[in-house]
């Protein structure tokens, strides 16, 4: 159900445009509706998975780095763990393909160290119970400072890296990470410090290109995006999913390999589980391949092209400013068919004992991502910079981390990051290229940023869900404090004794 509910709405609108103002060819339309299906399959698979192994295997892991009470161990295997978790993240090779003036071996290991670096500071932070919203303004100020020397041509693209690193792969395991971690204190706070790992670990790979962008002062370049696939037959079609499906295998089985190699080392050193809950790791593992695969396959090779097909005919119509609507609409639904929401709503309802309800964190998502995708095709129109954008929100949402409760801060900034998932870089983002191609934009200025933008707009929104929350939960408390009055008045010395 929760599949379904997820996938069939962005699957409803784009059917409606396609047969009223937006037609697209059949052999597209095909592509799109056999990619749906390996999405819901893969979506399934991987939720079950994730439940069995992901989860368990960080939770574990988080518990025994802690009780080791040795700080040189916690900072190396934290270290180690994001920089090969980053490495082995499939969006990671997409990302140093669109940055052509810096080589592809170089980005990569520079964005791992930036992971590393940000996990092991998440941790200590944690392990010593430091307040995030003080960390996160000092970091992005240095994001800024450095985002004001980069040329237009490459902000967009480093902004952007800060989403495409924390994918699927990697947020459940990070997430769980935190949980174990913060399971070892006993103060009231742990919960709230449970949050906030995937916040700070999406800053790491900003700096990172940034300072490449000051290093190899890149140029702005033409950006070639590629062919949309044409099919003539329904075979023809089954033999194109076919051919990509071996290759969406493989890098799941790198992705995955290190972080199991990682667990397996714990495993034989401390003996972190035992038979039966290995047994019961080992085939949620299999679930989560298999997941990541069918997902992959269907949104790469179903999605994309319609997406950038999409977008061309919607920004080529006379009435273009209709893509604005049509993107925030698209955008509400899409992000609840991002494989880490599902982790992300499920934690924060279980962490809370449902105070925050998963329902409240998807709406607040759903609005968050709906507003950026209509400020992204604002940008697509008009070409505006992706810096009048980016300076306000994140401004906006740092100084909201300081009047709300903490946890939501945590949760809010480890949304962006989860929010700008796959889903994002294969079908808003092809969509966006699309509409900006259409109109005769610069991509890399104006189509590239999506990510960015889509990783910001949860920042405020669930802060603002936090503010809500606050002042519900002071109202109650006056309430209650009226009615304590209330019952006192009016009686007399002798019944307030006997009472």
């Amino acid at each position: 159900m929760e599949t379904g509910k997820a996938v069939l709405p962005v699957l409803g609108i784009v059917l409606l445009l396609c047969f009223s103002i937006a037609p697209i060819s059949p052999g597209i339309l095909m592509a799109f509706l056999v990619g749906a299906v390996f999405l819901m399959l893969g979506m399934l698979l991987f939720s079950l998975g994730v439940e069995m192994s992901m989860t368990l295997m960080g939770e574990r892991v988080g518990t025994c780095m802690t009780k080791t009470r040795k700080l040189g161990i916690v900072i190396l295997m934290g270290f180690v763990l994001g920089f090969i978790i980053t490495v082995s993240e499939p969006d990671l090779q997409v990302l140093a393909e669109q940055v052509p003036s810096v080589p592809n071996l170089i980005l990569i290991v520079a964005v791992a160290v930036g992971v590393g670096i940000f996990l092991v500071v998440a941790l200590l932070r944690m392990l010593f119970s430091v307040a995030l919203p003080p960390l996160l303004v000092a970091f992005y100020l240095a994001v800024f400072l450095l985002a004001f020397f980069v040329p237009d041509s490459f902000l967009a693209v480093a902004f952007d890296s800060g989403g495409v690193t924390t994918g699927p792969m990697t947020v459940p395991f990070i997430m769980a990470l935190g949980v174990g971690i913060a399971s070892i204190r006993n103060d009231r706070h742990a919960s709230d410090d449970s949050f906030g790992l995937v916040a700070l670990c999406s800053i790491g790979p900003i700096l990172a290109v940034l300072i490449l962008g000051l290093i190899y002062l890149p140029e702005n370049q033409e950006y070639v995006p590629d062919a949309i696939p044409e099919f003539s037959s329904s075979v023809e079609l089954g033999r194109y999913f076919l051919e990509e499906l071996p290759e969406y295998m493989k890098e799941m089985a790198i992705s995955l390999l290190p972080i199991v190699l990682f667990f397996v080392l714990f495993q034989v050193i401390f003996r972190l589980v035992p038979g039966k809950s290995l047994i019961r790791i080992g085939i949620g593992l299999v679930y989560t391949y298999a997941g990541l695969v069918l997902f992959l396959t269907g949104v790469n090779v179903g999605f994309s092209p319609a997406g950038n097909y999409l977008g061309q005919v919607l920004a080529a119509l006379p009435y273009r400013w209709v893509i604005v609507p049509i993107g925030m609409l698209i955008g509400y639904f899409i992000v609840r068919a991002e494989p880490a929401v599902f982790v992300l709503t499920k934690q924060v309802e279980e962490i809370t004992d449902g105070a925050i309800s998963a329902g409240a964190m998807g709406l607040s998502l759903s609005i968050g991502v709906s507003v950026s995708l209509g400020l992204a095709m604002v940008r697509v129109l008009t070409g505006l910079s992706i810096f009048w954008f980016i300076l306000p929100g994140y401004a906006l949402a740092l100084g909201l981390s300081f009047f709300v409760p903490k946890i939501f801060t945590a949760i809010a900034f480890d949304s962006g990051g989860v929010a700008s998932g796959p889903m994002t870089a294969t079908f808003l983002l092809p969509f966006a290229m699309g509409a900006c191609s259409a109109v005769g934009g610069n991509i890399i200025t104006d189509a590239f940023g999506v990510v960015a933008m889509v990783a910001m707009t949860p920042l405020i929104t669930i802060q603002i869900l936090g503010l809500v929350f606050r002042v519900r939960a002071a109202k109650a408390e006056g309430e209650g404090q009226e009615a304590y009055v209330s019952a006192f008045e009016g009686m007399g010395d002798m019944d307030i004794i006997e009472l």
